[in-house]
Parts: C-alpha cells; structure tokens; sequence
C-alpha cells in the first residue's frame, strides 16, 4: 500500500515531513499516526489508511515532496502493493482536523441519499474543545459547498466552518453557545437530489433539544447535589439557563471538581476563561494542579470563597432606567475576549507610555510619488504603516530587550520578531495577528503582509498559527482620525506601539542654520512599555530610533 503526501488545502502543493513516528519494519494499526507533516497552513499528523507493516521509508524527515508524492509503503496482509487515493487518506486526516466527511446511507420515509456528518474541527494542535456561536443555516435549509454553514469559537481563533458538500441541513445536533470536545458531530448534511425533511422532522427535533436542555439541567443538578452531601445546610442553589455566564457549571467540570473533592463554595471561586466567565476544564484542572502543588493554600481558598460572598452580598445603588430608555446588548464572544485581555494585561504589566512626534514629510512625499509605481509592479498599495512596521523592525534588532516577554524572574529574549498588526472587525471586534519573520523582510513584503492580515482578519480566514506568538504590537488608531492614545500591551509581550493620524503642522525648522517655520506632515507615535523590564531610558532610546529611522529615510525601498 503507498502512503502519500496528502493535500491539506486547496492551496497547498507540497508538505515537509517533520518526524517519522515509525521505522521500517514496524507494525502499524489502521489509524495510527505513522508521521507528521508541515505546510505552509498546518502542521499535523498523519495516521495509517489500513494495518500492516512500514516496509519502506522513500521520503525522510526534512525533505519537502510534491502533494500526491508516495512518501512511504505498507505492507498489508494478502498485499504486496496497494494504490492508495489521495482521498482515502485525507477523510482518515478530515476526522480530526476538518469538518468530517465520512459518509453512510441512511433510509427513511422523509430521507433518500448520503449523510455527512458535520464535526466540531481541531483549529490547532492545543485546542481541544470549541463552541458553536452561531448557525447560519437551519434543519432543511439547502447549501452549496463551500458555503458557511455555522461559525465557531476556541481559545486561539474565531473563524466559520463551510460546508463540504452541497446538500440540505437534516440535522443540528448542538445548539448556539454549546461548547464541545473537537470531533463531535455537531450537523448532519444529506447529499442527493431527493433529499427532503418534513415539518414532523423540524418539529421532532426542536423536541429532542429541549429534551437536551432539561436533561442537562438534570444532570447539572445531580451532581451538585452529590457535592453537597457531606455539608449539613440544604441545597439553596439556583441553577441558571445555559449562556448565563459564570453561574454555568458544564456537567464535565462539575464531575472534576467533584472526583477531585473541589466543594460547591471553592468552584464557585475559581476564576473562568471560557465564554461568559464560565469555568472551563483547563480552569478547573489548572487550579487542582497548583492546588496540589501547594500554591492554593486552605487559607486562600476560605479568602477566596469569603471575598466571593462577601463581593455578591454589597449593596450598591444601581441606577434605574425604564426599559423603553435603554437597549440590553450582550456581548459578542470577541468582546467577552477583548475585555478579559486587557483586564489580564491591566493586572500584570505596569503600563508607563512615552510619546514622540515624527516629521513624515519625507515619506509622506515618496508615497505620493511612487504609490501607482508600486502597485503596478507589486500588486500592493504602499501606506504609512509599511514605513512604520519597517522602523519598528529595525529598532528591535538594535534594542532585542524590547522584543521578549517575561517568565518569573527570568527574560525570555525572542531572536525572531512576530509583528503583530491590530485589525479592527466590525462591529466591536479587534483581533492581532502578526507577520511571521518580520526582520527577514523589506517594506514592499511588509505591505503586502498587512494587507494579507488585514483582509483575513476581517473575512475570518485567519488560522491559530496567524494569531499566536507574536513578540510586538503595533497599533493604528490614527486611520480613524485619532492623534494620540495610551494603548494597553498585548500579554506576553512588553511593548506595543500606538500610531496616530498624520496631519500638517506649522513647526519650527533650521534653514541654512536659520530657524524657521514651515508646513510639515508631523505624527504622533505613543510606546506603552511594561516597567518591569523596559524602563523609561529604553523606551525613549527605542522611540528616539524609530523616529531616527523614519525621518532619515532614503528612498530605498
């Protein structure tokens, strides 16, 4: 049997294997992950279509191959050589990082064709669960391939999940703000001309939900009520509706706390990530573990429980509105993000800002001069930011302190630069993404990578690799008419730079060693450095540099 290089995106035409997981010789089982491969989208694993033996390795670790290229062999019982399709190895690959295409048929009164079941993808190696946002289609609603069937949410990306075939809705299996492991079947899509779903089938299936509804509810209360047996005050617990915030405890975590001896009263003070404040399984295991390891002591937990009852206890006078005077709008997942974020940043990092003007004369004039020139031959429109992104390179090269982030008491300074680039999404949204390499490239890449990252933010095409480890923030507020801002440090870095609007000033100038005052396009640019590492002696010198750079440049692109 031929293992090869399989596809991982319509883009994609080649893989770099990485690690072998097996060597010739071995056994292998249908399934089991044989090597991994890395594109230029994702890095993943890849397990064997059948079982058998690896009688040859073609491909070694490091080599890059062609899509389609037979990377290895396997020797099957009765077999001495199989053809394997490409597709054959991309479904066993789709059941775990895409949304599932494994097909059966399925017959019915209202039914006919194939059903392909929709499951919830892996956006990344570290993300293990997501939650379902929004569907934007219904049960017997028809859709086209390719076409958005449903949006998600994780702890790394939101983005929206098309759908693999063309077919009709028969089946929604987990509602909006659900959240669940990566791999389950969240949709089921038939494909076929004569694909059709009744009113008794809607109808049957808004039952099945609520019914789900209620026996979570169920669930949900059961084992609280185990939690409590060892304490000798009645149950006096509320138990709010899915969506309703930190007051949610999902039947997993409550079997946690309970299989760990975590009481009712220590849950509830336990500090959630997940949407709308909720607890989630990495909260709750990351608070046994430094629970265990001694960093939670009887005494905090007591503090922690008091200070959370005594919180809920103070009475202050709200004010009052008539409903008709005020709209309620909940937070979208991005918001509830953005807003712990800075929360976190506000709590860690000790925020000082510095503040220099630029004269972008200079460029402003080399822009107006060459900006057709550019996008004729580069297919980019050349901005302000291309200029910037380059000044701020240079400047961490020549001051790398600025570029690290902060572990304990040690520094952990990055040798690449990840330039992370602030997009705003409307309505409310913001999200970071960051040009990979940056020192490696020059002010035409630099434009074109923010123009990537720009147009992929906004289209949610973004991958978790686009979103994650990025070493400084740039960001642009001046495109909305904005002088000047104190922008809060995106954790874990230690600095990001605020840009803001270009505008012609009167300024003082020397002429042939005569002072004079003369129109100049002048800009603001503000650094929020965190004090624990860069002190105002660095952040002056590496504001000072960036100006430097930008005034002083030379027409080179």
């Amino acid at each position: 049997m031929d293992i090869i290089m399989p596809k991982m995106g319509e883009s994609v035409n080649e893989g770099t294997i990485i690690k072998w997981h097996k060597k010739v010789g071995d056994a292998v089982k249908r399934d089991e992950i044989i090597f991994e491969i890395s594109t230029d989208k994702v890095d993943t694993e890849i397990p064997a279509a059948e079982a058998g033996v690896l009688s040859e390795i073609i491909v070694k670790e490091g080599e890059t191959v062609d899509v389609g290229t037979v990377v290895a062999k396997i020797h099957t019982s009765g077999e001495s050589s199989v053809e394997v399709k490409p597709v054959q190895v991309e479904e066993k690959i789709a059941e775990k990082f895409e949304p599932q295409k494994v097909s059966h048929t399925v017959q019915s009164d209202s039914l006919n064709g194939n059903i392909i079941e929709i499951a919830m993808p892996k956006m990344g190696e570290s993300v293990m669960e997501g939650t379902i946002i929004k569907w934007h289609k219904k049960v017997g609603d028809v859709v086209k391939k390719d076409e958005t069937i449903f949006e998600i949410s994780t702890d790394k990306v939101d983005t929206e999940i098309p759908s693999p075939e063309a077919g009709t809705i028969v089946e929604i299996l987990v509602g909006e703000q659900e959240t669940v492991d990566v791999g389950v079947i969240v949709a089921k899509l038939g494909v076929g001309n004569q694909v059709k779903v009744s009113q008794r089938d809607k109808k049957d299936q808004v039952q099945v939900q609520e019914r789900k509804i209620e026996e979570n509810k169920i669930e949900q209360v059961q084992v609280i009520k185990s939690m409590h047996d060892n304490f000798s005050k009645p149950l006096d617990y509320h138990l709010e509706e899915k969506g309703s915030g930190a007051g949610f405890f999902s039947p997993l975590v409550l079997s946690i706390a309970q299989k760990e001896n975590v009481g009712f009263d220590e849950l509830k003070s336990i500090n959630g990530t997940g949407l709308e404040g909720r607890v989630s399984k990495k909260d709750i295991l990351a608070y046994i573990e430094n629970r265990n390891q001694g960093k939670v002591s009887q005494r905090d937990k007591q503090e922690q429980v008091q200070e959370k009852k005594s919180t809920s206890t103070i009475n202050f006078t709200q004010p009052v509105y008539s409903t008709s005077d005020v709209d309620k709008i909940p937070m979208d997942n991005i918001r509830q993000r953005i807003m712990d974020h800075m929360v976190h940043s506000r709590d860690t990092s000790v925020h000082v800002t510095g503040l220099i003007e630029v004269d972008m004369t200079r460029i402003h004039n080399f822009i107006n001069a060459k900006k057709d020139e550019i996008l004729k031959s580069e297919n980019t429109k050349l901005t302000y930011m291309a200029f910037i992104t380059d000044a701020v390179v240079k400047s961490l090269k020549k001051y790398p302190l600025v570029n690290s982030s902060i572990d304990g008491n040690a520094i952990l300074q990055k040798k690449f630069i990840n330039l992370g680039i602030a997009v705003a999404i409307e309505p409310t949204g913001l999200i970071v993404p960051n040009i990979k390499n940056a020192g490696d490239k020059n002010i035409v890449g630099l434009a074109k990578s923010i123009s990537d990252l720009a147009g992929r933010a906004r289209t949610k095409k973004l991958t978790p690799d686009d979103i994650s480890n990025g070493t400084f923030t740039i960001t642009n507020y001046g495109v909305f008419g904005t002088i000047f801002g104190t922008p809060i440090i995106n954790q874990p870095e230690v600095a990001i730079l605020g840009v803001g609007a270009v505008q012609k000033k009167p300024v003082v100038i020397e002429v042939d060693g005569t002072d004079t005052i003369a129109i100049r396009n002048i800009m603001a640019l503000t650094l929020s450095h965190d004090h624990r590492l860069v002190d105002g002696m660095l952040g002056g010198l590496f504001l000072k540099n960036i100006k430097e750079v930008l005034e002083n440049f030379d027409g080179i692109m």
